[in-house]
């Protein structure tokens, strides 16, 4: 090796060299992927991209089962936010979500049922924000429409099922000059917050690795017995059915990845992916005599690993795993030169200068404190008495309106949106091919060289109070 060629720029050109022959041995679709066909221009940068303040912040829910009722809660105790629309095919859930803003002492908003694709007609109303909780096949269409239709776009998880689609998501994105932020509410959580600030400040030296997961049993919700409906058409099976793969990797993997500074100065080069084989849904089927949900022939493995090389050496794991009867956990692991941070099983530090071992808990309380994330310190309080997931929901859709109303950059953008999401085809394209390297996509064309590193953000509650409800008059304390 040149003495004028550092062991980290020789880490990242084999990276970059490997993922371009892996691209070439999977065909044109990961040679568009990697910037050489349609994609290939780039046009403004989204990352850092702001747009003027707004006033109020008019919203449309699309999706009003699982998640999209939460949504209306949350922020119908924003001040300066505006419910205008409600969407779903079944007029019970605008009905609920009705109810929900009457109970904040809101207007109606204005509903829209008429089918599949009424949506667009909410698009079309004068609005700023489309929030999309709709089954995962919907979320290209609709965000790429709400962007086409001039609106910005927060989508659920993940964002694009192919390559295709997280392309769509970019140019459109770029194209029109909106938004399009994928709802990973776990970069919001509080534990990863302070990793994070912790990363920022350097406690862990160079990351090295990094490891997160979607382990959470979901077979009694894909498994409804007596006529059920709990996912619409019984959505997620179906997806279930047809991919062998990490299907749900961004819970994971988003906040790790911010954490190595992925789209914004390091980048998802290459990776590989396994997964088991299936035992546990059939089981499950059988113990509770629902037999037929039981040797579904083409369901996918119960345990999926895929890892990841990136740009700047390190390496991730990702897993999924929704099937077993185990804990639940998004594992969180960090590790560096001088410490690593893990959230599952249980959570813990360990650092150089304290030796092979876990903080105790004073220890651990002592750094808790000197690094909470700013975020937590000033609407942490808050964000536990509104909930969502412990508050992790409420701190991510207030600091969304947040940047919205005061014309800031925010904090994940369509990028991000499209490098984790691209997780799933390529795990499913690896797992195909007894688990060979399929390279990432650059979703940036190269402009993550660049890109700044996210900040540890803060906001300002006088800038956007919270409200106190009618019913809970009191216990949101910001005035």
């Amino acid at each position: 090796m040149s003495p004028s060629v550092t062991r980290r720029d020789f880490i990242r050109t084999a990276a970059l060299a490997a993922g371009a022959v892996s691209a070439g041995a999977l065909g044109a679709w990961s040679l568009v992927g990697c910037g050489s066909g349609p994609y290939a221009r780039p046009r403004r940068n989204m990352c850092g991209f702001a747009v003027p303040p707004l006033e109020r912040i008019r919203i449309g829910f699309v999706g009003l089962g699982m998640r999209g009722p939460g949504a209306v809660e949350r922020l119908a105790k924003i001040r300066d936010v505006d419910v205008v629309a409600l969407c779903d095919i079944r007029p019970t859930g605008v009905a609920e979500s009705q109810e929900i803003l009457r109970a904040h002492g809101r207007p109606p908003a204005r509903g829209f049922t008429a089918g599949p694709e009424d949506w667009r007609n909410l698009c079309q109303l004068d609005l700023d924000l489309v929030y999309i909780c709709t089954p995962w096949e919907w979320h290209v269409p609709m965000a790429v429409g709400a962007m086409r239709a001039g609106k910005h776009a927060a989508v659920e998880v993940p964002a694009a099922l192919d390559l295709d689609g997280c392309w769509e998501l970019v140019e459109t994105s770029e194209r029109t000059g909106r938004h399009c932020m994928m709802l990973e509410n776990c970069c919001y959580d509080f534990f990863e917050l302070m990793t994070l600030n912790m990363v920022r400040q350097g406690v862990f030296g160079e990351l090295t690795h990094a490891e997160g997961a979607y382990i959470h049993s979901l077979v009694d919700y894909m498994q409804p017995k007596d006529g059920q409906e709990i996912y619409q058409g019984n959505w997620r099976l179906k997806h279930n059915l047809e991919r062998n793969g990490n299907l749900y990797p961004t819970h994971g993997l988003g906040p790790v990845a911010q954490c190595l500074d992925v789209n914004r100065g390091n980048r998802f080069t290459w990776l590989t992916s396994m997964s088991s084989q299936e035992a546990a849904f059939t089981e499950h089927a059988r113990q509770s005599g629902n037999l037929q949900f039981a040797d579904l022939p083409t369901y996918r493995g119960d345990m999926n690993t895929t890892l990841i090389q990136c740009a700047r050496g390190e390496t991730v794991m990702v897993q999924h795993d929704t099937s077993t009867p185990r804990a639940y956990s998004r594992i969180h692991l960090l590790q560096g030169s001088l410490g690593m941070a893990r959230k599952w099983p249980k959570t813990g530090v360990c650092l150089h200068e304290k030796g092979h071992r876990w903080l105790d808990d004073e220890e651990f309380r002592e750094l808790e404190a000197q690094y909470r994330h700013p975020l937590v310190a000033t609407i942490g309080d808050i964000a536990r008495k509104v909930g969502g997931h412990g508050g992790m929901d409420f701190i991510m859709d207030y600091r969304l309106a947040y940047c919205l109303k005061n014309g800031l950059p925010l904090d994940q953008d369509v990028y991000d949106a499209a490098a984790w999401s691209a997780v799933v085809p390529l795990s499913c394209a690896s797992v195909a091919r007894r688990s060979g390297s399929v390279a990432v996509p650059d979703f940036t064309r190269g402009r993550w060289e660049t890109n700044a590193p996210l900040g540890i953000v803060d906001v300002d509650p006088a800038r956007l109070p919270v409200l106190a409800t009618a019913a809970a008059a009191g216990q949101l304390e910001v005035e």
